[in-house]
């Protein structure tokens, strides 16, 4: 089949890729030029493994072309696919949707023959509805429908997710529609995946259920971080134990630094503006202390480096071991790593920060901050090591070597993934979140964290309870 996929960021890239690695003939589309003459000349905009071979070998074979033609896009596509991003409105927390209007009030003019345009953007539920309304006025008497085809990828897992994905969501009007999205999944579907047909608001709302979902569990586990800190109990031993109830399940439940990312931060905040419009508000309203917890995971984090600093910032190195929101990846959007290092640094700390992808994207968004080219460099004479991005590059290193250039052995693991044995053998003082801290002089029973929004750190004089444990 001829598809379309317009918009060229994460989501777009790897689906017009994929889509051709299957047999399609696939036109990307993109208002950036210079991403399109990157795109055609097979190099990714962005870090993802495994997409740089699947785009080489398309473009290679012609199946994927790229261009910043709408005109030509409807020319060419019997299939349309909407892949530009939905971020968080500047002014509240609902979904910024003038990205996908603007898709479909420019490609409309340009629509002369049947055609289908599908929806892979997360996008408050009734989209679909209110597209297909504008599309009938802007193209009265052509043969066009809106479908809905949530995306599921992970990033670090994005190519595998597009080819081998787990489920097949699609929400359209007709049984043509249906049946067109049958055959551009066809290869999925001999392969045994799972394919959901509901109509478009069923779909536009399994991928805010599911993220919310998802977002619930994470923060769930990292309430209980917190809880454990208080108590002096072990919350790995406590995520495994009910990890085994086959109900709860282990997957998502460690606790952490919490989620950031392009997705889920945004995601659940626009689910709950979009029930609150509904007038069904109160029913998501968790979501809103789902939220909180996770930015409060940020401010605990803060808080703890700065005891573990000796109660202050000001003259101290603090070296950051991570910059990405998670690891294989280059994305540093609302990443909390990065959050906890801009909140050392407004708190008067020397920061370096390492990230084996991320540190390029990392500078652009602040510049201020000290930038390493490998772990060593950004440990070298450092009086605290964060660990804070859960790259396998960090569980891979060797601790002792790393004793050797910081000036005092002490590690923060707020992503539970070293092994802290293997650390404390080497010398190091090693501090998890939940999970009971061996004695270094005053330890905090707990740390108090002051009400707040966003990662800032508590300021000098805050009150933070120091009592020995």
């Amino acid at each position: 089949m001829r598809l379309t996929v317009i918009g060229t960021g994460y989501l777009g890239a790897v689906h017009a890729a994929c889509m051709a690695d299957i047999g399609h003939e696939v036109l990307g589309v993109d208002i950036d030029a210079g991403k399109v003459r990157a795109l055609a000349e097979g190099r990714p905009p962005f870090y993802e493994p495994g997409l740089h071979d699947v785009l080489t070998a398309n473009v290679g074979s012609g199946r994927l072309r790229f261009t910043t033609s709408l005109r030509e896009a409807a020319d060419f596509g019997e299939v349309h696919f909407v892949c530009v991003g939905t971020p968080q409105r500047r002014d509240s927390p609902a979904a910024d949707l003038r990205h996908v209007d603007a898709v479909i009030d420019s490609l409309a003019p340009h629509l002369h023959r049947p055609c289908l345009i599908v929806g892979k953007s997360t996008v408050p539920v009734g989209t679909t509805a209110r597209l297909t309304a504008r599309l009938r006025e802007l193209a009265p008497g052509v043969d066009t429908e809106v479908a809905w085809n949530p995306e599921f990828l992970r990033e670090g897992f994005a190519v595998q997710d597009t080819l081998e994905p787990d489920r097949l969501v699609v929400g359209t009007d007709s049984d043509r529609a249906d049946e067109t999205l049958r055959a551009v999944y066809a290869p999925m579907l001999r392969a045994g995946v799972p394919y959901v047909g509901t109509d478009p608001a069923t779909a536009e709302l399994v991928k805010v259920a599911a993220n919310s979902f998802l977002a619930t569990k994470i923060s769930f586990i990292n309430a209980m971080a917190e809880v454990c800190d208080a108590a002096g109990a072990d919350v790995v031993t406590l995520a495994d134990a009910i990890g085994h109830d086959t109900r709860i399940g282990r997957r998502f439940l460690s606790a952490g630094l919490g989620f950031g990312g392009g997705c889920l931060p945004k995601d659940i905040r626009a689910f709950a503006a979009r029930a609150e419009e509904l007038g069904v508000g109160r029913a998501v309203a968790f979501l809103r202390q789902i939220d909180e917890i996770n930015m409060r995971q940020r401010r605990r984090t803060v808080a703890i480096a700065r005891n573990l600093a000796g109660g202050t910032f000001t003259g101290r190195r603090i070296a950051v071991l991570g910059a990405t929101f998670k690891p294989d990846s280059d994305d540093v959007r609302d990443s909390p790593a990065l959050a906890v290092a801009a909140a050392i640094h407004d708190r008067g700390g020397e920061v370096h920060v390492h990230d084996p992808q991320g540190v390029d994207n990392a500078r652009a968004v602040l510049p201020a901050l000290r930038y390493a080219a490998d772990a060593a460099a950004a440990c070298r004479g450092a009086d605290l090591v964060l660990h804070l991005t859960e790259w396998g590059h960090y569980r891979d290193l060797d601790p002792a070597a790393l004793a050797a250039v910081v000036r005092t052995p002490k590690i923060l693991d707020a992503r539970n993934s070293l092994d802290a044995d293997r650390w404390r053998t080497a010398g190091w003082f090693v501090r998890a979140l939940g999970r009971p801290a061996p004695a270094l002089g005053r330890q905090p029973a707990r740390v108090v964290i002051p009400h707040g929004s966003g990662c800032a750190a508590p300021a000098d004089g805050d009150p933070l309870s120091l009592s020995p444990k």
